[in-house]
């Protein structure tokens, strides 16, 4: 039995390397579904003239990649999810989530599956000045609170992504395969 899973990823250097991510969940059998914020797919729109856009990431999920609402008289292209990863997860998708606000698809996605109990993993992405903005313990605690596998290395995390000093990120040693390891495990 195939699970669907969505691929939500915010405008962080990672979500240029969604590919990885994908193939991952992928390699442990999920159907993956990869849905941007608005200027995540304004970045993989420019990637197109690289050759690794959005064409390559849809003929990679064979899914057309979603990055803001349809109309409600239109049928949705994509299966129901049956968990979802938020990698990478900015600040900003953060704090926008644990306060309910759902103005664009990726966030209207996060906040319904915490009604939905569907199984939530968080792979941020900030830097240590990031990490230090008195809305992030609030952010993470509260979508703790609410189910959500924040994986933010910390006292309460034993495994996720450290913050690294501002402009020094390793987009490289970005951290997809814990992630991938933290969703729960599909049935063969």
């Amino acid at each position: 039995m195939t699970r669907t899973l969505y691929l939500i990823s915010s405008a962080a250097p990672p979500a240029r390397q969604a590919s990885t991510g994908i193939r991952a969940a992928q390699a442990r059998g999920w159907d993956v579904c990869l849905i941007l914020t608005p200027s995540a797919h304004r970045w993989a729109a420019e990637d197109l003239a690289a050759g690794d856009g959005l064409g390559d990431l849809e003929a990679l999920t064979g899914h057309p990649i979603r990055h803001q609402y349809k109309l409600p008289s239109h049928q949705d292209v994509l299966p129901a999810p049956d968990a979802i990863l938020s990698a990478p997860t900015t600040l900003q998708t953060l704090t926008k989530w644990a306060d309910g606000h759902a103005d664009t698809l990726a966030l209207g996605l996060l906040t319904e599956a915490l009604g939905l109990d569907l199984p939530v993993v968080a792979l941020p992405y900030i830097n240590a000045a990031q990490a230090r903005h008195p809305a992030l313990p609030r952010a993470v605690a509260t979508l703790r609170g609410a189910g959500v596998r924040v994986l933010l290395h910390d006292d309460h995390e034993p495994v996720g992504f450290t913050p690294h000093r501002p402009k020094n990120g390793n987009v490289d040693a970005y951290p997809w395969q814990t992630a991938v390891d933290a969703l729960p495990v599909v049935a063969p």
